[in-house]
């Protein structure tokens, strides 16, 4: 590319050094602004692209509701623009159906989508059985709640604690930042009437008879109202029942005589029977609020306003209410931030001592006001585009932080070089622009396009990661900028110039021992270059072959201190035995040291507490605890204890599960297979074969598949001839156990603003025996009641308790725990060939899908893989503005996957995994390498075109290149090492180690052996041999050389 810039911002800035010195002092002030106005967070926003739809059909088998309910919704669904699947869990009578949208789904799309998910399942709403309710929506299934309180009450009833926790959220609405609160843990009131059945059928009554002397009494009914000349006076003939004192009061006919209610029936007012979803906390029954935080927030601000009106709530609080705080997303956050802004002071700390250590106190003093100034004017573009900090931005401005001190590097060297030869500060400044320049604006173009895959992944993964391209690009940019335009100003300011201003050439400046070393080997490098070119060659194969051999990855687990368990009792389990399980957790948990707190949610899983996690929606038969200690070592320890008491058998009676938190999309179980079928019976059979195959291996333990086993039924098979002989049908049959068993809604008693159900059952010694079912009368139209047994037949019965659907067919998922420090995708692909027979002998229609991580890291780096070929596209059109040689730029493109060679080495020595994470570092690695080669070509180029001979241009280009390649490389590894220590950075940030090194050695040696090799260089009669300046060439005196 040609060197005549018509502008030149290096004397553009020296000639108005006022308005220089301004605009540094601006953007210090807006860098320290954005600072401390920057939102925090634990993690990058990303769209969860899920929604919920639900649907009741009571007394409908699974296999009636999937057939015909959920089936039909699937069916309409799939007309749904971007719907990637929908995944049913189908219960008794219960359907829940996850409506998922293609990783690619911009966005911007999903809330208008959703109203399309709306609209095309109420379409077909009439078109479901009779008796269905529903279905119910809820497309605010990513909400984040990331601050959690419960409240326990010694003395206080659910009922009455409910009261005190809902003045509380009345209260933390008013609190700025807050978005939503949900109240967690609530179990709904009732007035329960408890009948015997055979009581009511000595009595002549019937449940009917009950329901409507209920509902009379309790009837708001209009009275009309009197007009006179002046008012208008409303007659009120009573306003209901008024507690259960006048429940019991109610009088019922029977035989011919008044017998009030009370005296046939138990009245008493408690909560939902059985329970729903319930909460502990610390053992101890409980109601929690969860809180969300309103859109653009600061979650270390919402967690420290909210901890201060708790304080001034807490002593208003009645006596034995206790609040306890279970998760604060903001004392994460803080901790987290703490951890990076120290690592990121320390890598700015290493930054600095190695600029001033190499290239002295004034010149390292130019670096060390550009790397502040380019990292305020990052933080204010990280401002301006709405980026938080938050564990990638953060992780993304270290990353930078070794980056970007290059091209202020190269501009204050040359400067340096200048100034040492006489020239003036004006000359001198200027001159670093006309020379490197735009070399270095295509070098660093070139690094941020290596990220462009990351920031235009359209997926969840890409989503989450786009802020490493965004921070990255946008601080190289800058650091051009401020190169450019800053460093000669503070050159100018800070560097001594020669009084006598007397040119002296510029080979003084390198004609030093080690200048004079890095000749000698370049010059060995262009002699022996096949052989430096096939050692390469060599070493990239050997290191291609290392790098199948490294473990895989998808997202490490996450640093926090939380112990996740899961516990799912077999299917058709009830809630008291579930209830009973948690018992037996909270005894472990009790003894266990090192635990700050717990909490216990029974019939659900825990509010989405932070973004990657992915709650479980209610279900009698699961658990989940959510346990906070206090750090990593009693963290692990706790993870011991509960994994030895399953390995044991202590829980032999449930699937449980306990397992750090989860980075990154939610992927649960690591290893995952899903087989996919018409008939559950034969995927029972097929998972039963991937089981034992998962069994077998070493690496898995606690293997288990997701529907469970079957569960209990009693089918009741009415006999149809003698029922209808006595007025009876099947409908009479099922609605009148339904009621005993429970129970049916009389009427509602209505409290202040409650609405409280009054709700007729049947005893609970009737309703809880199986044995009693044949004595229960059903009275038909003919009025005579007659005992069931007398018109059906009761047997016990075994059916699906739960499925799971995707794509409109049931889908049953095997999956386990990996055992030790091995990779899910390793342990994955070890057991694809394994799995090889049993798909092979599939029944048609039947596949079985690999699931899990595997299946997660796949989607993520399928979407990055479709961004590369744009990636390359751009970066060749950068490189031919630059080069201008198709010839010029194939040899630069060569050298990209030559970072291999350092990556390889560093992870294999130190064990650390390839993933998704260090797949990125990979990506940078190759820009960074061609960033390196594009100067030093260009400055080959340049220096032949001036007439030097081409091994003395080489040679020269090199020599330059020297030390701002070492300083750069040397301040980019050390800036690193605090990064590396993380788990989720660490791969990644040994990556780059291990590539930069290996790039600075490919930079200095190897492209210039590749180079004489491309251009067919002649090679020099003796070693080392230059022109007559002992450095770099003159175009006088050239050497001799041999073809």
């Amino acid at each position: 590319m040609g060197r005549s810039h018509p502008v030149n911002l290096s004397a553009w800035a020296l000639r108005h050094r006022s308005l220089t010195a301004f605009l540094i002092l601006a953007i210090a002030a807006a860098g320290v602004w954005a600072y401390l106005s920057l939102g925090r967070g634990e993690d990058p926003p990303f769209t969860i692209k899920q929604m919920v739809v639900q649907v009741d059909w009571p007394g409908a088998s699974p296999e009636q509701m999937a057939r015909s309910v959920v089936d039909r919704i699937e069916r309409k669904l799939e007309e749904l623009p971007s719907l990637d699947f929908v995944d049913s869990s189908v219960q008794p009578g219960h359907a829940i159906m996850i409506v998922s949208l293609k990783d690619d789904t911009p966005p911007a799309e999903v809330e208008g989508l959703w109203y399309q998910v709306r609209k095309k399942v109420r379409d077909i709403a009439p078109t479901l059985p009779q008796g269905v309710q529903g279905p119910y929506f809820n497309d605010e299934f990513g909400d984040v709640f990331g601050i959690v309180y419960g409240f326990t009450g010694d003395g206080f009833s659910l009922p009455q604690l409910r009261h005190v926790v809902e003045d509380v959220r009345e209260s933390l609405l008013s609190v700025p930042g807050v978005g939503k609160i949900t109240l967690l843990g609530e179990q709904q009131e009732r007035l329960y009437i408890d009948v015997s059945h055979r009581r009511l059928a000595e009595l002549g009554l019937t449940v009917p008879d009950i329901l409507a002397v209920v509902a009379r009494e309790n009837a708001v009914q209009a009275s009309g109202f009197v007009e006179t000349r002046q008012d208008r006076i409303y007659v009120r003939t009573g306003s209901g029942l008024d507690g259960v004192a006048a429940l019991r009061a109610i009088p019922v006919q029977a035989g011919g005589r008044r017998i009030a209610l009370g005296d046939i029936a138990t009245i008493s007012r408690g909560v939902i029977d059985p329970p729903e979803a319930t909460l502990r906390v610390n053992g101890k029954p409980a109601l929690a609020l969860g809180i969300s935080m309103a859109q653009g927030g600061n979650i270390l601000d919402l967690g420290r306003l909210v901890a201060a009106r708790m304080r001034a709530i807490a002593p208003t609080l009645p006596l034995g209410v206790e609040a306890v705080r279970v998760n604060d997303q903001s004392e994460v956050v803080a901790k987290d931030v703490s951890t990076f802004q120290e690592s990121f002071l320390e890598a700015l700390v290493i930054v600095l001592l190695v600029s001033f250590l190499s290239l002295g106190w004034r010149t390292g003093l130019v670096v060390a006001i550009s790397v502040p100034l380019v990292l305020a004017s990052t933080l204010v573009g990280m401002k301006l585009i709405g980026i938080d900090l938050q564990r990638i931005s953060l992780g993304a401005m270290i990353i930078a932080l070794g980056l970007l001190v290059d091209d202020a590097i190269i501009a204050v060297e040359t400067m340096v070089v200048k100034l040492d030869q006489g020239w003036d500060k004006m000359r001198a400044g200027s001159f670093a622009y006309t020379s490197t320049a735009f070399p270095m604006l295509t070098g660093t173009l070139v690094t941020v396009a290596g990220y462009l895959p990351i920031g235009l992944a359209e997926s969840s993964v890409g989503e989450y990661t786009r802020d490493i391209f965004r921070v990255v690009g946008l601080s190289l940019v800058l650091s051009w900028l401020v190169a450019v335009l800053f460093v000669p100003y503070l050159g100018a300011a800070l560097l001594p110039e020669h009084r006598d201003h007397a040119e002296r050439p510029e080979s003084d400046h390198y004609n030093t021992r080690f200048y004079r070393m890095i000749r000698r080997m370049v010059f060995w490098c262009m002699n022996a270059r096949w052989w430096v070119i096939g050692g390469t060659v060599a070493a990239f194969v050997i290191s291609a072959y290392g790098f199948t051999r490294l473990p895989q990855q998808f997202f490490p687990s996450s640093e926090r201190l939380e112990v996740m368990i899961d516990m799912r009792l077999p299917e058709g389990g009830s809630f008291a035995a579930t209830a009973a399980a948690v018992a037996r957790v909270e005894a472990i948990l009790k003894q266990q040291p090192g635990i700050k707190s717990w909490v216990a949610y029974a019939g659900s899983g825990a509010p989405r507490y932070f973004l990657a996690f992915s709650p479980v929606l209610e279900t009698p038969n699961f658990a989940q605890f959510v346990i906070n200690t206090a750090d990593v070592p009693a963290r692990e320890a706790l993870l011991a204890r509960l994994d030895a008491a399953i390995e044991a058998g202590d829980f032999a009676d449930v699937r449980m599960r306990a397992s750090r938190l989860e980075m990154g999309p939610p992927v649960g179980y690591p290893v995952q297979f899903r087989i996919i079928g018409p008939d559950p019976a034969t995927l029972r059979r097929i998972a039963g074969e991937v089981r034992q195959v998962m069994r077998d291996n070493p690496h898995l333990w606690n293997i288990s598949d997701n529907w469970g086993n079957l569960a209990k039924t009693v089918r009741i098979d009415v006999d149809q001839d003698k029922a209808r002989q006595l007025g009876l049908s099947s409908q009479d049959v099922a609605q009148t156990l339904q009621t005993l068993l429970q129970g049916v809604t009389a009427s509602e008693y209505r409290e202040n603003l409650d609405l409280i159900p009054i709700v007729l059952r049947a005893e609970a010694s009737e309703r809880h025996d199986l044995a009693d079912l044949g004595q229960v009368t059903v009275r038909g139209s003919n009025g005579r009641p007659v005992p069931l047994s007398q018109i059906a037949t009761i047997r016990p019965a075994m059916e699906e308790g739960f499925i799971e659907r995707r794509g409109r067919l049931p889908a049953l998922t095997v999956r386990g725990d990996i055992v030790g420090d091995v990779q899910a995708p390793d342990v994955t692909a070890a057991l694809l060939p394994l799995l090889a027979p049993i798909k092979a002998a599939l029944p048609e229609g039947y596949r079985i899908e690999t699931a899990g991580a595997t299946e997660e890291s796949g989607k993520g780096q399928a979407s990055v893989n479709a961004r590369m070929p744009l990636m390359v596209l751009v970066m060749l059109a950068l490189l031919m503005v630059q080069m201008q040689s198709f010839s010029r730029m194939a040899m630069v493109i060569l050298t990209a996957p030559l970072g291999l060679i350092g990556l390889s080495s560093a992870l294999l020595v130190t064990g650390a995994p390839f993933g998704f994470v260090a797949m990125l570092g990979f990506i940078a690695l190759a820009g960074i390498i061609m960033r390196n080669s594009v100067i030093l070509v260009d400055q080959i180029e340049h220096d032949r075109n001036q007439g030097f001979h081409p091994a003395a241009a080489i040679a020269g280009a090199v020599v330059r290149r020297t030390r701002p390649i070492l300083l750069t490389a040397a301040a980019a590894i050390l800036a690193l090492v605090p990064l590396a220590l993380s788990v989720f950075w660490g791969p990644m940030a040994i990556a780059i180690m291990g590539g930069l090194v290996g790039a600075t050695v490919l930079t200095l040696f190897f492209v210039p052996a590749l180079y004489a090799a491309w251009t067919r260089v002649p090679r020099t009669r003796r070693l080392g041999a230059t022109p007559s300046s002992p450095a770099l060439p003159t175009g006088r005196n050239r050497e001799s050389v041999e073809a």
